[in-house]
Parts: structure tokens; sequence; C-alpha cells
């Protein structure tokens, strides 16, 4: 209940101080720029987290996951959002870089995302986190990633950077301007493993074949102008998702183009984590 008052707050806080967020010294938010949440091969995976200091609540937590069709984006550009905006509505908020196709093939970046969520339940104690209350939210390519983590979870990839034994449950998932099927998508052939079928790797990533009733909350947020991906490509999702009966909520816009965190898509973040919070 602490949980979903303290939401019910931060929504609050978002009508009223959408535009920008919290910056003076008596905030009270922790911001740790870098955090490793994980290491593959000695190399660290990196994450900016922020949460508000001493508070006897437990936090509700959000991960963010980056746009850029795999290969491009960061942890802090516009695919994101701020984690210390997201702290000052009362979450423990975690924005995630994640190894790039030019650097590493797929599936990597979908493993590091499992071991981010892993993170989050492995450190929950230290962070006063409510490990029962975990969302996702992504864009573009990594809309596509928390969406397939909904729908698919660990499945066959097997899971690398560290905290194996730990969960990697959460409570529901928000994508934004997402990639739902991968082979009728014009940039879907980004997605190529180092070996295999890419073809057959490309169907086993699309979120949209691995639906079913029982999957984790889905809010999916697309424009039926945006040009990187088509509107059809989220109708399919949702034609999916309705067949199926599964949870999912679907909010179309006419001309918002490709979107990014923007007011408006925080704003129905913040509805939907709240309608998804009861225990």
């Amino acid at each position: 209940m602490r949980t979903r008052n303290l939401l019910t707050a931060g929504i609050l806080l978002a009508v009223c101080c959408s535009n920008s967020f919290a910056q003076d010294a008596d905030s009270k938010i922790v911001f740790e720029e870098d955090l490793v949440y994980g290491r593959v091969h000695g190399a660290g995976l990196l994450a900016d987290v922020a949460y508000p200091k001493a508070t006897d609540k437990p936090l509700a937590a959000i991960i963010s996951v980056h746009g850029g069709r795999w290969r491009g984006g960061r942890k802090a550009d516009n695919s994101t959002i701020k984690v210390q905006q997201w702290a000052d509505f009362g979450f423990f908020a975690m924005s995630i870089d994640y190894r790039l196709v030019g650097c590493t093939p797929a599936p990597a970046c979908y493993q590091d995302l499992q071991c981010a969520i892993r993170f989050v339940h492995a450190h929950a104690e230290k962070y006063n986190i409510d490990p029962d209350h975990i969302f996702l939210i992504g864009q573009s390519a990594g809309g596509h990633m928390v969406s397939l983590a909904a729908t698919l979870g660990d499945g066959k990839f097997r899971r690398t950077g560290g905290h194996e034994k730990a969960r990697n449950d959460f409570r529901a998932v928000i994508s934004v301007a997402a990639n739902y099927e991968l082979t009728t998508l014009s940039w879907g052939n980004i997605w190529t493993p180092a070996n295999g079928d890419a073809i057959e790797a490309r169907k086993y990533a699309s979120p949209v074949n691995h639906v079913r009733k029982d999957m984790k909350p889905l809010l999916i947020i697309h424009a039926d102008n945006d040009r990187s991906v088509p509107i059809d490509n989220a109708l399919m999702m949702v034609d999916a998702l309705k067949k199926a009966g599964s949870p999912h909520k679907f909010l179309r816009y006419e001309d918002a183009g490709h979107m990014g965190i923007t007011n408006e898509v925080i704003k129905q973040s913040l509805e939907f984590i709240k309608a998804n919070s009861a225990k």
C-alpha cells in the first residue's frame, strides 16, 4: 500500500513538474553515474541510477532501455528517462547502456537487459527497492527488448554479466515506438547473431511470436506517422495481444512521429504504473 501511495504522489508531481526535475541541494536525491551493473569478459556494463535517500518507504524501480537500432544510442539520450526526474517521482530509477551490435552481435544487448533486471533484484535490500514493483520502459530498439522480456523472458539465451541466480521478474512493461516483428521491418536485419540462421534468429527475437495470456502487462505507445517503425508493426502486436487475451493497453497517436520519452509518455507511463501497482 505504501508503494502505491508513493506512486500516486509521483503522478501528481509529474503533472505539476513534468518539464523539469529538482536540481537543488535540498532535493535529497542520490545520483550515481556509470554504476557497474554487470561484467562480461572483464568489461563493465554501465548504468546511471538515481533514488530518494533516507526514506523508510520501499521504492518501486524502473529500468530504462535506450533506442538506436541496437547499434547506437546511450543511457542519457532522449530515448531514455531522466533518472533524477524519476527519483523525484519516488522511484529507484536506472538507465542502462548495453553492448551494441557493432561490438558484440545480438542477442548480447538483450542479455545485458536481463542482467540489469537481475541486478535490481540482487540489490533490492541495499537500495530499499520493492522487488514486486519493478517496471521496464524502452524506446524503439529498447522498446523491442523490454517487450521481448515481457513475452519471452530468458528464453534460450543464457545468463551473462553476473547475478545469475537472482530473480528476473518484474511487474509491467512500457514500450514506446518499438518494433515487434523483426522480419517485416526495414532495419530488422541489424539483429544478426554470430552463428546460425539469421532469419530464424529474428523470428525468435520478435515479441509478437511469444505472446501469451499470462505474460506481463504491456503498454504500447505508437504513432501513425512513425517513419522508423511503421504503425502496422505495432498493430500486429496489438492484434496478437487481443487474440491471446493478454493484459495490455494501446495508446495510438496520429502525428507524434517516432516518439521519445516525452512529457506525454511520462504522464501515460505513470498512470499505467499506478494501475498495475495494486497488491
